[in-house]
């Protein structure tokens, strides 16, 4: 997907169709290839599927949080000339679209959650004690999926170089810290926006009670479960990932 990248002022990102603009927003540890299917399959069905490449890495520090990601994402619609526009989010990705909504409601058509953050997470930890060691990263990026096949080489190589170098180590600490002060729970019952939740039953990082939690505290939620799955729904199931939300959308005439 990276040859597809385009550049443009201070942002990268990928592209592909036409119509009503859907902004996927990617997880801390994720990439824009997890989002491979949902690209392929909503260009194709009357939407403009936009993957930003979010400045996780490259914020200076002391603004590496979820409110100036948030900001990050306003100033991308603006330069896309986007008033309005679906948010779907994986994980941190989820917590960012949330926080966005929160204070630009009226730029956010519907909301869609897999396993986001916002309210509960389980991280590899806070210090990464075993950073140096291949197999103890191995093994913790399968148990984000619920078939550890999932989780390529290419997706454990990438994850190794990232907790190995200390200028991400930081930011992804940084982050891990922000996403707890910026907990949700308070502000959900005033987000009166459609928001799709597909969860994986079997996801170890936001455990289904988180889920079910989202679904009682917005106000206008549905939930919908894939059964031998992971953190990762749209990555581990992308055929029945893109199923439910196609058919919530018709639902929803969105």
């Amino acid at each position: 997907m990276s040859k597809n990248l385009i550049e443009e002022n201070k942002f990268k990102y990928v592209e592909a169709g036409e119509g009503q603009p859907m902004i996927v927003l990617h997880g801390l540890m994720g990439g824009l290839s997890n989002f491979e299917g949902v690209l392929n399959h909503f260009s194709k069905q009357g939407y403009k599927v936009i993957i930003p490449v979010l400045p996780i890495y490259t914020l200076p520090l002391l603004k590496t949080n979820v409110k100036n990601l948030s900001k990050f994402l306003k100033d991308f619609m603006a330069y896309k000339k986007i008033d309005k526009a679906i948010l779907i989010g994986n994980s941190l990705g989820g917590h960012i679209g949330l926080y966005f909504t929160k204070l630009n409601p009226k730029k956010v058509t519907a909301l869609v959650l897999a396993g986001s953050s916002g309210l509960y997470e389980k991280s590899m930890g806070d210090t990464y004690p075993k950073r140096g060691n291949y197999e103890y990263i191995k093994k913790k990026t399968e148990e984000v999926f619920y078939d550890p096949k999932v989780a390529t080489k290419e997706a454990i190589d990438e994850i190794y170089e990232s907790v190995n170098d200390r200028h991400k180590v930081i930011r992804t600490l940084a982050i891990a810290k922000s996403a707890i002060r910026h907990n949700m729970a308070k502000d959900l019952p005033a987000m009166n926006i459609p928001t799709c939740v597909i969860w994986g039953k079997n996801d170890n990082v936001t455990p289904p009670g988180v889920a079910i939690d989202f679904e009682k505290l917005m106000p206008d939620a549905d939930l919908f479960w894939i059964d031998k799955c992971g953190h990762a729904p749209m990555m581990e199931h992308p055929d029945e990932f893109n199923r439910i939300l196609d058919s919530w959308l018709k639902d929803r005439n969105l």
